[in-house]
């Protein structure tokens, strides 16, 4: 193998072992916030024609404190974010996420409902206004970008 292959497989290693500082962080507020692992479970969101969904699984079929912890939170979250209360996501952002003041001033045009996952749940939102339709999608493709998911970020059916 000639050196500058094994140079560039050494430099390729060595920039995937080094931290992001902000997304630890997150994942740390987060694991405060949610009560639940991030290691332990994974985070999807989605965007649909008329909203979203903020989808966590637990990684094991088995672990059903993760399940019902991502339950009672999920739920929870419905909820809040019905009443225009984005606490959660703001303690563990360290900052407003995009979409939230019209998401706050439009809450009465969105619906949130909570479904129970097997191995989680999921927030479905929805709505038929298109400035609340829009908060939304920004919201969504925020937690996209700071959780890191990989998540799509076009708008599926």
């Amino acid at each position: 193998m000639k050196k500058t292959t094994v140079l560039f497989f050494a430099l390729t290693f060595a920039c995937a072992q080094q931290s992001d500082p902000h997304h630890d962080a997150v994942n740390q507020h987060g694991d405060h916030v949610m009560g639940f692992s991030h290691e332990k479970t994974t985070h999807h969101f989605r965007l649909y024609a008329d909203g979203g969904a903020i989808e966590v699984t637990a990684n094991d079929p088995n672990d059903a404190d993760s399940r019902d912890q991502i339950r009672v939170h999920l739920s929870h979250i419905a909820g809040m974010f019905a009443a225009g209360n984005f606490e959660a996501p703001m303690l563990i952002h360290s900052q407003v996420p995009p979409g939230v003041p019209m998401l706050q001033k439009l809450k009465k045009k969105v619906t949130y409902r909570f479904e129970p996952l097997d191995r989680g749940g999921r927030v479905v939102i929805a709505t038929k206004n298109v400035d609340a339709l829009r908060a939304i999608h920004e919201f969504l493709r925020f937690q996209i970008s700071d959780h890191q998911t990989g998540d799509p970020t076009a708008i599926s059916e």
